[in-house]
């Protein structure tokens, strides 16, 4: 196989003959035609090297929001004072975000099409998004709506003056779509420290968002037909939860609610469609 793959490789580099040689030699560098091409050369590995770049910011924005939605599921706590904590270092570090990171990418974009480039980095702005409004919904029991977070993203300086960065609201829409499995998991762990009427209320809120999706569905977009088929299976675990609780939860002690939904008779991986 190595031999084949050796011979194959050989066959496939190009063969240049003696006339080929002697044109290529004689060939005036300054030749219009060559010039543009080394033009349009220079210009592409432009395009990609700001592509790049622009991925690694946003691979390192996908993380550090990770972090910080990891850093506010901790806010499931009694002691307001640690929860306080939490939510303002929550705050800074999405702050610094915007500062760096997206900066960062807004200063590749100026005097760019944007939208060339808004493959590199959705995937790092949906995950803030859903870090973003994780931490506004811990804290006011809401979301800003796409508007005002767009004005995160206007920057000033005196190098660049000003320049904003690309924030689609199809961005914003997924990256609250992921934000629902957030609550869902809030919600369980609620439920393990008692608190039913927690569980009740995140319950509430998916399904207003539910309902909104419901009229953005398309067949032909397989990212946000995906991401609402998840919601609804979030939004179906929490109802099971909430259910449970509703028909069993005085049989059984507070502390012990969790395991109303670890019985083997509950079953949340079922979809059945739309609420």
């Amino acid at each position: 196989m190595s031999k084949f793959r050796g011979n194959r490789n050989k066959r496939s580099k190009p063969v240049v003959g003696d006339k080929a040689k002697e044109t290529l030699e004689n060939m005036d560098e300054n030749n219009p035609v060559l010039v543009m091409f080394r033009e349009y050369s220079l210009e592409l590995d432009s395009k990609l090297d700001r592509y790049e770049r622009i991925i690694k910011l946003s691979r390192d924005v996908t993380i550090e929001a990770k972090r910080v939605i990891f850093l506010l599921h901790n806010t499931n706590t009694d002691i307001e004072s640690k929860k306080k904590s939490i939510l303002e270092e929550a705050d800074n570090r999405l702050k610094a975000l915007v500062d760096t990171s997206f900066k960062a990418i807004a200063k590749e974009l100026q005097n760019q099409d944007a939208y060339q480039y808004h493959r590199a980095y959705t995937g790092g702005l949906q995950e803030f998004i859903e870090a973003l409004t994780f931490c506004q919904f811990i804290k006011n029991a809401s979301i800003n709506p796409w508007d005002n977070i767009d004005q995160l993203f206007r920057y000033e300086d005196e190098e660049c003056g000003k320049y904003s960065l690309l924030f689609p609201q199809y961005d914003f829409i997924l990256g609250i779509a992921d934000f629902t499995g957030e609550l869902m998991r809030r919600c369980i762990n609620t439920l393990g420290v008692g608190n039913v009427d927690e569980c009740f209320k995140l319950c509430d809120f998916v399904r207003y968002i539910n309902t909104g999706f419901l009229g953005l569905i398309s067949p032909g977009n397989k990212e946000l037909s995906r991401k609402a088929y998840v919601l609804r299976q979030s939004l179906a675990k929490m109802e099971l939860v909430c259910y449970n609780i509703q028909i069993r939860g005085t049989e059984v002690p507070k502390h012990m609610l969790i395991g109303v939904i670890e019985s083997p008779d509950v079953n949340t991986d079922d979809d059945e469609g739309f609420f």
